[in-house]
Order: C-alpha cells, then structure tokens, then sequence
C-alpha cells in the first residue's frame, strides 16, 4: 500500500492506494512526504488541486473503499449527489430502499473512507441543518461553501 500527503485548504489530506485504486482519503495530524509519486498519486493530487480550485466537479479515479455491504450501497448512492447539491439522511436512507434507515445511512457516512471523493458532507438533515460529519462540521461547511461558491 502507497500513502501520501496532500496539503489542501481544509488540512493535511492523507491518502492510501492499492494496486492503482484509491482505498482511503482522510483528515490527518500529519504530513510526510512520499517517496515515490506514481503516476496513480500525482492524478489524485491533481484532481484534489482543481476540487479545491472549484474546477473539478466528478473525480475519475478508481476506488476500492472497504465496508459492509449496505455501506458500500449508501457510499454509492452518495456518489449520485451532484456537486454543489444535498440531500437529506431520510431521502438517501429512501434511496437505498429503507425509508426509516437515516441512522443507519448516517452511521455509514460516519464510517466514509474516502471523503470528498464519497461526498459524504453533501447528506444534511431534513430540517436543513448540517447534521454532523467525521472531521467537524467546519470542515464540512467549509466543503460545502466551497462547491456553492464554485458552481459554474
């Protein structure tokens, strides 16, 4: 497994790949760096670099996030939030077929390996407030900001 590091504007973003698929996509207190830039890493930096530029909307990069079965099913439902976009714990927890599944649907956002690849931060509760988000819910207004600020 490679690891690398990614300054972005909202911290130090630590990464994993395998066998040139994306594993994790994280928060992280630190920073080292890589020692070897495959050609796999430098086009996930560069997709982050033009995400936080407000130039990328969808990433193209292949993904192996590891969990159950369900949420492997919400993290994929996630996926078809476009950007700039929310939806509500209740409409994804609909979506996956279970309407009364929203803490179940919150608690595999919880557990997103790969976030903002996986735009776990674009699910708010019904009401409209922010809900809650892994890394705080700064980071997770700041990502959403972010995208309303740069939709073209």
């Amino acid at each position: 497994m490679e690891k690398s590091f990614y300054k972005s504007p909202i911290g130090i973003l630590e990464f994993a790949c395998e066998n040139d698929e994306l594993i994790y996509l994280k928060l992280s207190a630190d920073f080292n760096q890589s020692s070897k830039e495959t050609v796999f890493i430098k086009n996930i930096k560069l997709q982050l670099e033009e995400y936080f530029l407000g130039k990328r909307h969808c990433f193209d990069i292949k993904i192996n996030p590891q969990g159950t079965d369900f949420q492997k099913f919400v993290w994929k439902e996630l996926q078809k939030i476009p950007y700039g976009e929310t939806k509500s714990y209740s409409d994804i927890a609909e979506a996956v077929g279970n309407k009364n599944a929203q803490r179940a649907v919150g608690s595999a956002c919880n557990k997103n390996p790969l976030m903002i690849i996986i735009p776990c931060h674009r699910v708010i509760s019904k009401n409209g407030e922010i809900g809650g988000f892994a890394y705080g819910n700064s980071v997770k207004q700041n990502l959403l900001n972010l995208e309303k600020n740069t939709i073209l």
